[in-house]
């Protein structure tokens, strides 16, 4: 299934937007996409709201018939607790996660024992844990948590843009993956030169105009026939203002749900 993620609002959920979209608001405008799948990755409110606020978001989610997907970072036992608890009241069935937090930076061995002491929890909650591919840890290692770890609640979310800043090859990354990957972020990517040509800037692209080869993760993953859900998300520039930022924004979107359709 085809989603959007929170970075598909990134800018309309920011304070720099003069009237920030609130969570219910964006599950409202997936929808107004035709889009019945919405990730809730790195919002920073989610984890601020009371049980109260969180009941109600999820209720306004199931009146809307929106699937829930949630999405944080770090590996501590008691903060992903924390998310199984919230994905227990959105009804999801996959947490994003990466191998650092905000306040971690655990060792492998480390980031091992830690999966060791959680995954029981999201095997007992029929809930996916997924770690995602990015420039802070090397692919095989990812791979190597996930393989040690001998459980099917264990998986990789699949983002090949994120690794080329360690300079590994998006392409590489996706044919590596493929047999654990259990979640996608679907978004284009392209090195633009800098003004001056001194350098490159590494940056969001409207999908199918960039440098991923979408086909070949369809081809390689085959996320559709194997029931892996594909999340959009942007890595878009700030335009120079709030309008056109959003409007670009909102573009990006549209366009971005055209093009993975288009496989269909």
């Amino acid at each position: 299934m085809i989603g959007l993620g929170t970075y598909a609002f990134f800018w309309e959920h920011s304070d720099r937007s003069p009237d920030p979209l609130s969570l219910v608001g964006a599950f409202e405008r997936t929808c107004e996409l035709g889009v019945e799948l919405f990730q809730i990755c790195d919002y920073d409110p989610l984890t601020e709201m009371s049980d109260r606020e969180v009941g109600d978001a999820a209720r306004a989610a199931r009146e809307l018939g929106l699937r829930i997907e949630l999405g944080t970072k770090g590996l501590g036992h008691d903060h992903l607790e924390r998310f199984l608890a919230l994905a227990e009241a959105f009804d999801a069935r996959l947490v994003r996660s990466m191998v650092f937090g905000p306040d971690s930076r655990p060792t492998l061995a480390e980031a091992g024992a830690l999966l060791r002491g959680i995954l029981p929890s999201y095997e007992s909650a029929g809930v996916t844990l997924a770690l995602e591919t990015y420039e802070q840890v090397a692919t095989d290692d990812l791979l190597g948590l996930v393989r040690d770890a001998h459980s099917t609640t264990l998986g990789i979310c699949l983002d090949p843009a994120n690794v080329v800043a360690r300079l590994e090859s998006p392409r590489t990354c996706v044919e590596q993956t493929a047999a654990a990957v259990v979640n996608v972020h679907a978004k284009d990517f392209a090195f633009d030169r800098q003004p001056g040509w001194v350098g490159f800037t590494y940056s969001g692209a409207r999908m199918g105009t960039g440098l991923h080869d979408y086909r070949h993760l369809l081809d390689t993953v085959r996320p559709r026939e194997r029931g892996i859900n594909e999340i959009v998300e942007h890595w878009l520039p700030w335009q120079g203002d709030p309008e056109t930022t959003i409007r670009t924004e909102r573009e990006w979107t549209r366009a971005t749900l055209d093009h993975l359709r288009s496989f269909e």
